[in-house]
């Protein structure tokens, strides 16, 4: 894997940002003002999370540090989706939206985490 000075430059927070983007324009397109202070918020800062502690996580310049961090951004990623499939059962979203929105960060970011575990034991 290359090395990065970064954290906006990981493949990993690339799709991770691309993906907190999207939920941001579905949020704000398909998610009535009602729910505003309810389902959206929750959406909105799940979302963010997941970027935001892969960032965190990076800063901590240890692997087991940067592990945990991604697993709370896992979290927060399975979190959103919670919130979207939410949003789908109460038709504020289609299926094929709600299948779009689900094939984005989980598999990276479970490549990555696995990368790091590896590069541990190798530094040991």
């Amino acid at each position: 894997m290359a090395s990065y000075h970064h954290f906006y430059d990981l493949p990993v927070y690339k799709t991770c940002r691309s993906f907190r983007k999207k939920i941001s324009g579905v949020v704000k397109k398909y998610i009535p003002n009602s729910e505003a202070f309810q389902l959206s918020s929750q959406v909105f800062n799940s979302s963010r999370s997941v970027t935001a502690n892969i960032s965190e996580g990076f800063g901590r310049f240890h692997y087991q540090e940067n592990i945990q961090f991604c697993r709370r951004a896992r979290g927060s990623l399975t979190e959103t989706m919670e919130h979207i499939i939410t949003a789908y059962d109460e038709k504020y979203i289609n299926k094929e939206l709600l299948t779009e929105l689900n094939k984005e960060c989980l598999k990276q970011l479970n490549t990555y985490i696995k990368y790091l575990k590896s590069a541990r034991q190798n530094d040991q």
